[in-house]
């Protein structure tokens, strides 16, 4: 869905490389965030069509990064999708009553990646 805007908060600059580079050769648009507070600010400033949101960051974790968007009135609804190495039984469904709309196992698949996060754009 070429033209949607992205906003990433991830913390390993690795991690935020790779999505970046897959999202941008894909046609999207790309805001990085290197940390939870950091991506509660810009959110609503970009107010992106679909966030990316990395649950082990320094200070704030994901988890509270996104019971803190569905707070904010501009992002509310905006699709929150997990990409996490957080893999354990339950750990999906700890992003998702968090508030997350999605989930993405990491390392991620480059070769299905876009499909999977296009499955929550509408």
């Amino acid at each position: 869905m070429p033209g949607k805007k992205v906003l990433i908060i991830e913390d390993n600059e690795q991690n935020l490389y790779l999505i970046t580079y897959l999202l941008e050769n894909s046609g999207y648009e790309v805001t990085p965030a290197r940390d939870g507070a950091q991506g509660c600010a810009m959110a609503e400033v970009v107010q992106p069509d679909v966030i990316l949101l990395d649950i082990q960051l320094p200070g704030m974790d994901g988890y509270a990064v996104a019971r803190a968007l569905r707070k904010k009135p501009l992002v509310k609804e905006t699709p929150i999708v997990a990409v996490t190495s957080y893999a354990m039984p339950g750990d999906k469904e700890k992003a998702l009553s968090a508030g997350c709309t999605g989930y993405i196992e990491k390392p991620i698949d480059p070769a299905v990646f876009i499909d999977q996060l296009e499955e929550h754009l509408v």
